[in-house]
């Protein structure tokens, strides 16, 4: 048996997003329903009904467009601008010893994963006979 997962919380502006996407798709149901109604019952109220639920189609879809958008940028926010690093615009430090890279075979070019590294404190080699 799996534990579930825990899911995290969206950011603030990705959730207000949600909301008006699901008060924009409500309003565009409320118009259909009206807009049927009123065309089986002949009433006059199917013109402003089909207006209404034109918009609601409109704003569903600027919403449901703003979702993708906020949620992109909030991505954005988590990674950091230009950083090849998952985690370089959040507030925790990286752990130093977190992204080593593997050995490579002499001759062959090492890259640093920090940009400066931590200095390690010069310790002087005695011989031994």
């Amino acid at each position: 048996m799996s534990v579930p997962r825990r899911r995290r919380r969206l950011p603030d502006e990705v959730r207000a997003a949600a909301v008006r996407a699901v008060l924009c798709l409500a309003f565009t149901l409320v118009g259909v329903v009206v807009a049927t109604l009123s065309s089986y019952a002949g009433s006059w109220l199917m013109t402003p009904a089909l207006m209404a639920m034109g918009l609601g189609v409109f704003g569903t879809m600027w919403c449901l467009l703003e979702i993708l958008i906020s949620r992109q940028v909030a991505a954005q926010r988590m990674r950091g601008p230009n950083s090849a690093y998952p985690m370089a615009g959040s507030r925790v430090a990286p752990d130093p010893l977190a992204a080593r890279p593997l050995p490579r075979p002499s001759g062959a070019p090492q890259q640093q994963p920090y940009p400066h590294p931590p200095q390690q404190p010069y310790q002087r080699r005695v011989p031994t006979a």
